[in-house]
């Protein structure tokens, strides 16, 4: 337990990617968990790759969706993936939002100490589900609107195609900039986003890797910074049929 301990404490660095990758469809769990990944110790890397199936060939990126292909045979997890809030009102509140105990806020700490208390012994499913729940609550329609189901009821265009709000924002925005950046490629986004961390970024990497109080995960912040990036950019001037564009 305590070798799974350190290597999904480097996979809570996934928040310090917030400020560019606000997208998490396949593509964005994919970058999400590579770049954590790399991030990692020796020991902790170590330990990841014993956790991964054979199939992912020690690539933690290429599970992190498996969490959504087992919504249905594990049905318990299905409200992971999402906190609802009041509509307009833009802050998050634990006491208000979380009223069942068993929550994606409380399994943040039970996977981070105790993989028992979220339905499972599996140390991998522990592992994968964590790294895919720190994906989500960073994309601020997974911490949404009550009344909308995170953008999920609200119909618009991308371009020509129709498509609802959250799809946008879970997938469709990533896609097409890979597609106009990195000729489809989610490895020239990786890079780019690792150059920042090294870079422009670098003075910001220790602020964003660090909860406070000596815990080593801060849902409650992640979500009030998912619902503020919600209003401030996704919600922001759309309406029903609106007709989004990437700049």
């Amino acid at each position: 337990m305590e070798g799974y301990k350190v290597c999904v404490l480097a996979v809570v660095w996934v928040l310090i990617f917030s400020p560019v990758a606000h997208s998490w469809g396949v593509d964005g769990h994919l970058t999400v968990c590579r770049i954590a990944q790399s991030r990692l110790s020796e020991a902790a890397a170590d330990a990841v790759k014993k956790l991964l199936p054979e199939s992912a060939e020690g690539d933690l990126g290429s599970e992190c969706s498996w969490a959504d292909r087992v919504k249905f045979r594990y049905h318990w997890s299905s409200a992971l993936h999402y906190i609802d809030t009041p509509d307009d009102l833009c802050t998050f509140q634990y006491n208000r939002d979380c009223k069942d105990e068993d929550g994606v806020m409380d399994r943040f700490n039970d996977l981070m100490n105790n993989a028992e208390l979220v339905h499972t012994d599996n140390l991998t499913e522990a592992l994968l589900f964590l790294s895919h729940f720190m994906g989500d609550i960073h994309q601020p329609l997974h911490v949404g609107f009550t009344s909308d189901r995170g953008g999920n009821t609200i119909d618009i265009h991308w371009y020509r195609t129709k498509t609802v709000l959250h799809h946008v924002w879970d997938t469709s925005m990533i896609e097409t900039f890979e597609t106009r950046s990195y000729d489809s490629n989610p490895d020239g986004l990786i890079a780019a986003i690792q150059a920042n961390i090294t870079g422009e970024w670098a003075d910001q990497v220790k602020a964003w890797e660090t909860c406070g109080s000596n815990v080593t995960t801060c849902p409650n912040r992640y979500a009030s910074e998912g619902i503020k990036a919600a209003c401030d950019w996704a919600y922001k001037g759309v309406s029903e049929d609106s007709v989004l564009q990437g700049k």
